[in-house]
């Protein structure tokens, strides 16, 4: 499959090009929509400034969705792991050799015997998995919560690269945010969050709790056993202490979890103790990290920063990755919780993530840090990328490529350098599998390109580009009938309620030939445009105001997926 990444997006010329060969190729059905290609440009300001690849790094490392970061190392090679809620295939796994430079390696939920998200809203599904290794049987566990699904469970795979086993549910943990220590001595442990004790002093309040872990039989077993009741200071009424992680370090115990709930007080905080089992004390320096407290009209500012997993180098070097967003304005983003990495201080024997009052950077030179690619094969995550995908194997999709919730059949195929859709019995509108790939948007500016074929045969026909941020908010940029003939049509979708944003009458040449698609993305605002491939670009609705697909409008965890789609 050729996917390219490449430094400017292509030329009209060449798109022509391309168009012109669409005789060569086989058309669609009626009702089916089919694409030659999909290019992807990221066009953000923070990314114009030139670094040393080989001395420094970009912030985030990983933009656009990819959100709850988890990391774990086997020798010198890392394995990064992060939610993918109702998306399908579940928990992207990727390999590193120097924590920047990550290669895609596939899927831990790649089969529906491990990941069936029937009737799960986009944001439950997949929440914060946890990728663990354990030398004591060169295995590694990712363990996770299906919400609204099967709950708690753990799959484990010698080889990262390769299968993962089918779910192994945990009926005695309760909650979220499960994670897998493994103590220097064999034994194992799982920490997770979960109601405290008794009734609830305040809304927010929760606990982190903890359970011996049987290697051998993959469940916990015993006595759980409280360990952190609110939060740092229980008086000060914390709220949410969840995404828990476990460490021995230098013969003490530490204990990460973030707290004050995933928007703009998102924080990061540490506990310690002697023995795994506690008592886990806060240590003075928290948080370690925060955004919480810095000027809100800050220029180019990282909010909601949180939900850390620390990892050391094989030299002693300590990291943090965590999430944070991106806003345009207020606390607006389209990009959902993206993954950015920063060394680790450490103070009076306490990990600093990022000292208080200061900014997170996006230009970071590490001490000792030195780019290392060998035996992976880096993909473009970070910077003003552009990707490409001409479907040019029938082998498999390309690895970026998003279905809405568990297909239940297959409603794709590539055939001789096309991607064709068959429309599924589901649209976009409901909670249900419906006939989408999505591409998520990683940056703030952006534009997208396709070029598509589709030949509708009703009033509810559609075939085009979405912008999909749930069922409810969303934005259809595709081509069907109005009064008798083809159009192209712009439908907003926000709380449920649609509005038509433009229209272009195709004129009756052009009624089945390919057609090129853009989306410009700039902030708050997109903009959709079509062509004919003659340099003709017509606008379709400018400006429309697409801050309907930030968090803060639509609700949720995830970020916005462009992609192609057709319905019946």
């Amino acid at each position: 499959m050729a996917v390219h990444f490449i430094s400017q997006s292509l030329t009209t010329v060449l798109l022509v090009g391309l168009l012109g060969l669409t005789g060569c190729r086989p058309a669609p059905a009626i009702g089916e929509a089919s694409f030659d290609f999909f290019e992807y440009q990221g066009e953000d300001a923070i990314f114009d400034p030139s670094i040393n690849p080989d001395t420094e790094y970009r912030n985030p490392i990983m933009s656009g969705f990819y959100p709850d970061p988890s990391v774990c190392r086997k020798g010198e090679d890392y394995y990064m792991v992060h939610s993918s809620f109702a998306y399908y295939p579940g928990i992207p796994i990727l390999h590193s050799r120097d924590l920047v430079h990550w290669e895609p390696i596939g899927h831990v939920l790649n089969r529906p015997s491990q990941l069936q998200l029937d009737s799960i809203r986009i944001d439950g599904g997949i929440y914060a998995p946890a990728i663990s290794y354990n030398p004591a049987n060169d295995t590694f566990y990712v363990v996770t919560t299906c919400v609204d699904g099967i709950g708690n469970f753990v799959v484990k795979a010698k080889d990262p690269r390769g299968e993962w086993s089918d779910p192994i549910t945990l009926p005695a943990v309760g909650g979220i945010d499960p994670s897998l220590f493994f103590d220097e001595d064999g034994k194992a442990y799982l920490v997770h969050n979960d109601a405290p004790e008794g009734t609830p002093l305040y809304n927010g309040h929760r606990a982190i709790w903890i359970h011996n872990y049987d290697p051998a039989t993959d469940q916990t077993f015993g006595e759980k056993q409280l360990i952190v009741d609110g939060g740092v200071d229980k008086s000060k009424q914390p709220i949410w202490v969840e995404g828990p992680h476990l460490y021995k370090i230098k013969g003490k115990y530490y204990l990460i979890a973030a707290e004050g709930g995933t928007g703009s007080q998102h924080s990061e905080v540490v506990f310690t103790a002697d023995q795994v089992k506690g008592p886990y004390l806060p240590l003075a320096s928290n948080p370690i990290l925060t955004q919480r407290d810095l000027p809100e009209g800050r220029l180019n500012p990282v909010t909601s920063t949180g939900h850390a997993d620390l990892i050391d180098t094989p030299n002693g070097q300590w990291f943090a990755v965590f999430l944070g967003c991106r806003p345009y304005e207020g606390d607006l983003y389209n990009t959902g919780r993206e993954t950015f990495l920063l060394p680790v201080s450490w103070q009076h024997d306490t990990p600093i993530i990022l000292e208080k009052g200061k900014a997170v950077p996006f230009i970071v030179q590490p001490e000792n840090w030195k780019m290392d690619i060998a035996g992976v094969n880096p993909q473009e995550f970070t910077g003003n990328f552009t990707w490409r995908d001409d479907f040019d194997t029938d082998k498999q999709l390309a690895w970026q490529w998003l279905f809405i919730r568990t297909p239940q059949k297959d409603f794709w195929e590539i055939r001789k350098g096309k991607l064709f859709l068959t429309p599924t019995d589901h649209n976009i509108y409901e909670i249900a599998s419906s006939a989408f790939i999505g591409h998520r948007q990683q940056h703030i500016n952006f534009t997208v390109t396709t070029a598509m074929n589709f030949i509708p045969d009703s009033e509810t026909a559609m075939g085009g580009v979405v912008c999909y941020q749930n069922e409810r908010f969303n934005i259809v940029f595709g081509k069907t009938i109005r009064n008798g003939k083809p159009v192209l049509t712009v439908v907003r979708t926000a709380a449920g309620k649609q509005t038509i944003e433009g229209t272009y009458e195709i004129s009756k040449d052009k009624a089945e030939t390919p057609l090129l698609l853009q989306v410009t993305g700039r902030a708050g605002k997109y903009s959709f445009a079509v062509s004919s491939g003659h340099d003709d670009w017509q606008e379709v609705a400018t400006d429309v105001d697409a801050t309907i697909l930030s968090t803060q409008k639509a609700g949720g965890f995830t970020g916005t997926i462009i992609g192609m789609y057709t319905q019946k």
